[in-house]
């Protein structure tokens, strides 16, 4: 799409809404819904996105409004089963799986991810089934109901910038984590990519795989500044 217009702006809409218009005229979704944001803040942000574009207009270059989308035209129709999507995670939680070896990545994953489930065990009352290698662990059901709760219980905007934070990162712990602020985006982040980079120190640097973990440490960023954003 090329820019054809001259200025954005967020504006106040009488449902309790904002939306940004672009020259007076109201941006749309793809599936041709109103964008309406729940604050004035992130209504601002994403304006100064729309603001920034250049003559031909990327995408990847507008995050949140990207995600405002994701709210209006995937969450917000169908909330129970977008909620079901994420939640499902919970029964193959990227925490739940450790290395049997070397020592030092042994020591790196506890450091790293046995706070966040000692996290979760005390804000949801669950425990954890916790293995070594790749064959699947089953989790306690109490533990998967008691976080598909937790994942329902949110609203269609939080569930849109939950969603990359659970794909990308493979925990939803660490997603709910980050999204209550029990953890720093610095923080999840490097626990989610520990495998990763841990195999990249091994095996020397890979110019398509830094690039690959570099667009997926956007994206991470990106969902994580727009749950921020929310009122």
């Amino acid at each position: 799409m090329k820019r054809f217009w001259k200025s954005s702006a967020a504006v106040a809409d009488d449902s309790g809404h904002w939306r940004i218009e672009l020259d007076g005229r109201p941006v749309r979704t793809p599936a041709r819904a109103l964008l309406l944001l729940p604050g004035e803040q992130l209504a601002q942000e994403v304006a100064a996105e729309w603001q920034a574009a250049g003559e031909v207009v990327d995408p990847r270059a507008m995050p949140l409004t990207g995600l405002a989308n994701a709210a209006v035209d995937h969450a917000a129709p169908k909330p129970d089963a977008f909620a079901d999507t994420l939640a499902r995670y919970a029964a193959s939680d990227l925490l739940c799986y450790r290395a049997d070896s070397p020592a030092k990545l042994i020591a790196a994953q506890a450091d790293a991810w046995d706070p966040l489930l000692g996290w979760a065990r005390r804000r949801f009352d669950v425990d954890f089934h916790v293995t070594e290698g790749v064959s699947p662990v089953d989790q306690p059901q109490a533990t998967l109901d008691q976080l598909a709760q937790a994942v329902h219980a949110l609203d269609p905007y939080r569930l849109a910038g939950l969603s990359p934070l659970v794909t990308i990162g493979g925990s939803l712990v660490a997603a709910l984590a980050l999204l209550e602020g029990a953890v720093s985006v610095d923080e999840a982040w490097a626990a989610v990519s520990l495998d990763e980079r841990w195999q990249l120190d091994q095996w020397g640097s890979d110019a398509e795989a830094e690039k690959a973990m570099a667009a997926r440490e956007r994206d991470f960023r990106a969902a994580a500044r727009f749950l921020s954003l929310l009122p």
